[in-house]
């Protein structure tokens, strides 16, 4: 494989201290401090949640952290997460999604995010005819304001789409051009999905391909052990470099997220976390590349 790897250091993995979930989800790490971490270490890209976003705007405009992420040579941009966009429109939660639905639609465009991740994290119940209809509503509302796709994440939590079969049910079920599938190392592992599996969906709907090791044995509390206990690739029991290799022989092109929710790993200075995690990450692909 000659081409470059390209990496993207997403929010939860670079974001230092916050509290996952429960309580301050921004991060204390400016802006341009992430950035310029990012370039340093030789990150593509980065990742921003929608409470750190949020948090961003009250000092910045959109228009300055383009400015910044561009200065810094970073091409590729996650935008997440998207929430109960499926629950019906009277559904106050759903009202809430409409609200952070706008914001990230706006962020996507301006900030020209390689994606907007959607995710059913909570496990709300729906039918996957709903699902569907809805997800095909939610790339047709996207596509107005923004190139970015749409990806949906299938994880445990999910009550309803936690299957490729179910997955490709809902997200080709809808048809959309700008929907696609992402996929994370850590949820298929749990899951039970191999990386072969990955095959299975068609390659212009494989868009994501985030990259997180942990162990195999689940713990005690399930919450605790996504938000607080995963590890850097390499440093778990999952195959990572099996799930790189099927997507890579599929023909996903990349970039690769690394999407490591760790306490430890959080309680980094800046610098240590971002190297740490561009190292641990690029040492998964240097076998294709000795091979090449």
């Amino acid at each position: 494989m000659g081409e470059q790897v390209e990496l993207v250091a997403l929010y939860w993995t670079v974001s230092g201290p916050v509290e996952v979930h429960v309580g301050r989800e921004w991060s204390l790490f400016d802006w341009a401090d992430r950035c310029a971490a990012a370039r340093e270490v030789g990150f593509s890209g980065l990742g921003i949640w929608h409470a750190d976003l949020e948090h961003v705007l009250e000092t910045r405009s959109l228009q300055e952290m383009k400015r910044v992420f561009d200065g810094n040579g970073l091409r590729h941009l996650e935008v997440e997460c998207l929430l109960d966009w499926f629950l019906d429109p009277d559904d106050e939660l759903r009202r809430a999604s409409d609200r952070a639905r706008a914001l990230l639609f706006e962020a996507a465009g301006v900030l020209e995010a390689h994606h907007v991740k959607v995710a059913n994290i909570f496990g709300r119940p729906a039918s996957l005819a709903q699902l569907t209809e809805r997800f095909g509503e939610l790339c047709a509302d996207a596509a107005q304001h923004t190139d970015a796709k749409i990806v949906y994440e299938p994880m445990p939590p999910d009550v309803n789409v936690h299957s490729i079969d179910a997955a490709l049910e809902v997200v080709v079920g809808a048809g959309a051009a700008n929907g696609g599938i992402a996929i994370d190392t850590w949820h298929m592992s749990k899951l039970g999905i191999a990386p072969d599996e990955l095959r299975r969906i068609p390659v212009e709907h494989l868009s994501w391909v985030e990259l997180s090791d942990g162990q195999i044995e689940n713990m005690a509390d399930p919450v605790d052990e996504v938000i607080n206990h995963r590890r850097l690739p390499g440093e778990g029991e999952f195959d990572i470099r099996g799930y790189i290799e099927a997507c890579r022989d599929h023909g996903y092109l990349g970039p690769w997220g690394v999407e490591v929710l760790s306490e430890e790993l959080r309680n980094n200075p800046i610098d240590v976390i971002f190297q740490r995690a561009y190292d641990t990450t690029i040492g998964q692909f240097e076998h294709e590349r000795s091979s090449a």
